[in-house]
């Protein structure tokens, strides 16, 4: 039976704003390869998000989409319905991107496929190899998952919107706007899914158990696919030619100039979110990432679009 501490946890600050998609677009034909001028490898280490996210985020909505018959909470399931309708004009967006970089030379499809492979059969609807896992059980862990990867999308979001680093750097206004409209809509729906979870979670100590194992999971993954991914991506840039390797010194560079987050603002997203009081409504500024969306000049244009649309009809 689904939990009652979705809809409890829901009574926080922003529980009432609305979530919904916003249909933008972006126009990548000047956008240089490196986008942060200099920058190589903090351009790549940002880069590895749209490796990662067009089939996380697909995978994201069907999992939510599976879960979707287990919600009873009205509430709930409207801001879940706009957090599936973000993740996946997510996804779309940057797999534009994927396209852009392979248009500059820059093929990312022999790491890729091993991202796919990941979320479509390890993490598919079914557990892997055969595993004599109940499909109810299989079901919270997989909404475990999306909500420890969760905590981790606000934590950028929040540190995007407010990276001064960046916006010294003079990076491409761009691809700028498209990491602070997705940071922002990260941050305006970061209690979803972990609200998702705790209400189709079950209840007890199991779902708090649950909770950790998603963690547990989660992080050493993503550590290891974001190394990974910045390496192949700088390997494989065709204006490096083998002169460059990903290193932990080049990264720490970038961090020192605020290209990056450090270390420690990750790593302490991790203990936050295992105290048994958590709740993601306590991550980064709701006020700030509103406050981006109404400037954002693709988030601008999309409203623009929809009222004009709605002019008309």
């Amino acid at each position: 039976m689904p939990g009652t501490t979705g809809l409890e946890s829901r009574h926080t600050a922003g529980a009432d704003h609305v979530i919904a998609p916003r249909r933008v677009s972006f126009d990548w034909r000047e956008t240089p390869l490196h986008w942060i001028p200099d920058e190589p490898t903090a351009t790549h280490v940002i880069n590895v998000l749209h490796l990662l996210l067009p089939a996380g985020e697909r995978w994201f909505v069907k999992v939510f989409k599976e879960a979707l018959p287990l919600v009873r909470d009205p509430g709930l399931l409207q801001q879940v319905k706009g957090f599936m309708g973000q993740e996946a004009t997510h996804s779309v967006q940057h797999s534009y991107v994927l396209d852009h970089l392979a248009g500059q030379g820059l093929d990312t499809g022999a790491y890729t496929k091993h991202v796919d492979f990941l979320f479509e059969k390890l993490l598919g609807e079914s557990p892997p190899f055969g595993a004599p896992v109940p499909a109810r059980e299989w079901l919270r862990f997989r909404l475990s998952v999306v909500a420890a990867i969760e905590q981790f999308t606000a934590v950028l979001g929040d540190w995007v919107l407010g990276a001064e680093g960046l916006d010294r750097a003079g990076p491409d206004a761009v691809m700028l706007d498209l990491l602070r409209w997705h940071g922002a809509e990260e941050v305006e729906h970061r209690a979803v899914a972990f609200d998702m979870y705790q209400h189709c979670g079950g209840d007890g100590p199991a779902r708090y158990a649950r909770r950790i194992e998603g963690m547990a999971v989660v992080a050493p993954v993503m550590l290891w696919l974001w190394a990974w991914g910045a390496s192949y991506l700088i390997r494989h840039d065709p204006q490096l030619v083998g002169r460059q390797r990903y290193s932990l010194r080049a990264h720490n560079k970038a961090v020192a100039k605020g290209l990056l987050p450090t270390w420690g603002e990750l790593g302490a997203a991790i203990p936050r979110y295992l105290r048994r009081s958590y709740h993601p409504s306590q991550e980064g500024s709701l006020r700030r990432a509103v406050e981006y969306l109404a400037t954002s000049p693709a988030a601008r244009a999309a409203a623009g679009a929809v009222g004009r649309a709605a002019l008309r009809s």
